[in-house]
């Protein structure tokens, strides 16, 4: 599929559900959200058949995202559908890693192709400071357990926070250096509850001047032939068997290459993070639409995807204001 901007649109991220078993400062309140009742999210069949019509259309990449995916009863029979549907190359999962220990081994024999964990820190009373929750050995349990089943495609995502993790940069970044991993440092992002809990992030570009005084200068990474660029720009230090990358929303757009957009749980295909615009795709489903009709409202709807987030612009009226767990993360 093509946008009005000529971007390639092949890649949905779909969230399963609006439920955590974490309650992450940044992300939801501590009593947690008033949740969607069980009839207002979409099916697995409904999940599939939209699916179908992305792949259709040129979808190739899928992603699994919440709230958290692995609360979701019958995950794994829903990564090995979405796994063998034609034209899907690629199922992966964004996850906070608590329920990993148990369900790595069977995603990854349904075909689950990679994984990224939230991680924020890597000390234990950190740990249970942004999440509320002391589950910290838990999810490192699921990394290890997610290792010694054989994933290659893992990945880190950290958001550095001022006062809070920035003097454990440098050690996140070191996840990578004995091991085939990428360590993501992601810029802070005006969604959510963070700014209302008084967080502030750490820029970029002191994030990297930490990683190039503790372990030497940083090497871009090129991309494979043939390989979309993402928003995360990957480099490499000095002696690391992985890569650590950038994800720097409002330092550095990305919205020029954007090449995917986002289904809620709801059924709301989304076109931008930052954007209300896009089509119900739950209420054309439950109407009965055909399979015809539906990949057209699909093409047509992304057709119109905007040509950028506008973050910076407060003034923004098509800005969505739900927070991340109920957009999809």
């Amino acid at each position: 599929m093509i946008d009005q901007f000529k971007r390639k649109i092949e890649y949905v991220r779909i969230s399963l559900t609006d439920r955590c078993n974490l309650r992450c400062r940044y992300c939801m309140p501590e009593n947690g959200v008033e949740k969607l009742q069980h009839k207002d999210i979409l099916t697995f069949a409904e999940i599939l058949r939209i699916v179908r019509a992305m792949a259709a259309l040129g979808v190739r990449k899928v992603r699994l995202t919440g709230g958290e995916p692995l609360v979701r009863r019958g995950i794994v029979e829903l990564v090995q559908a979405i796994h063998e549907v034609p034209g899907i190359e690629c199922v992966v999962m964004t996850t906070n890693g608590v329920l990993l220990s148990e369900l790595a081994e069977p995603l990854i024999a349904a075909g689950l192709d990679g994984v990224n964990i939230s991680l924020d820190t890597l000390r234990p009373e950190v740990f249970a400071d942004i999440t509320r929750r002391p589950v910290l050995e838990k999810v490192c349990d699921g990394i290890r357990v997610l290792q010694a089943q054989g994933m290659k495609d893992i990945k880190f995502n950290c958001v550095p926070i001022q006062g809070v993790n920035e003097a454990e940069i440098p050690a996140l970044a070191g996840l990578a250096q004995d091991q085939a991993v990428r360590v993501r440092f992601i810029e802070l992002m005006p969604i959510g509850c963070a700014y209302e809990v008084g967080y502030r992030g750490v820029a970029m570009a002191a994030v990297r001047h930490q990683l190039e005084q503790a372990y030497g200068p940083l090497r871009q990474v090129g991309l494979p032939a043939g390989v979309p660029r993402g928003p995360a720009v990957y480099y490499r230090l000095p002696g690391f068997a992985g890569q650590v990358g950038f994800i720097d929303a409002m330092e550095h757009k990305f919205c020029g290459s954007c090449n995917r957009v986002r289904l809620t749980a709801e059924g709301f295909l989304k076109l931008c993070l930052n954007a209300k615009t896009g089509i119900d795709l739950r209420a054309l489903l439950r109407r009965g639409i055909t399979e015809e009709n539906l990949q057209l409202a699909v093409r047509q709807a992304i057709y119109h995807k905007p040509a950028e987030h506008r973050f910076e612009d407060k003034h923004n009226e098509a800005r969505d204001a739900r927070a991340m767990y109920q957009v999809g993360g």
